[in-house]
């Protein structure tokens, strides 16, 4: 299962120093480049896990934003704005159909 990285150059960084492969980290620079990113990580059947930058996400047409918390993978994880835990909270939930934190 592979990870794959979406956000700017400085954002990208420190993923790429985690050992995440230069293959999976996609430096985007422009609206439509994080739709194209967004794309070709959701047809990839190996990606499990897509971590993108807050700011990104939210600048997804809703249409496809609705596409993203309705599938179970590959799972996104916004990370560098509010949101946080209680996001990733929700996700889990989604995915396996329980609260853990209760």
């Amino acid at each position: 299962m592979k990870i794959v990285v979406i956000g700017d150059p400085e954002f990208n960084i420190g993923f790429g120093l985690a050992g995440i492969v230069s293959e999976n980290i996609f430096d985007v620079k422009s609206d439509e480049e994080i739709v194209e990113s967004v794309r070709k990580a959701m047809e990839d059947e190996e990606v499990g896990i897509v971590v993108i930058k807050y700011d990104y996400l939210k600048k997804l047409p809703p249409a496809l934003r609705k596409e993203i918390d309705e599938k179970v993978q590959p799972t996104f994880v916004a990370v560098g704005g509010s949101g946080g835990v209680e996001e990733i909270r929700e996700k889990i939930r989604k995915a396996i159909g329980v609260d853990l934190w209760k």
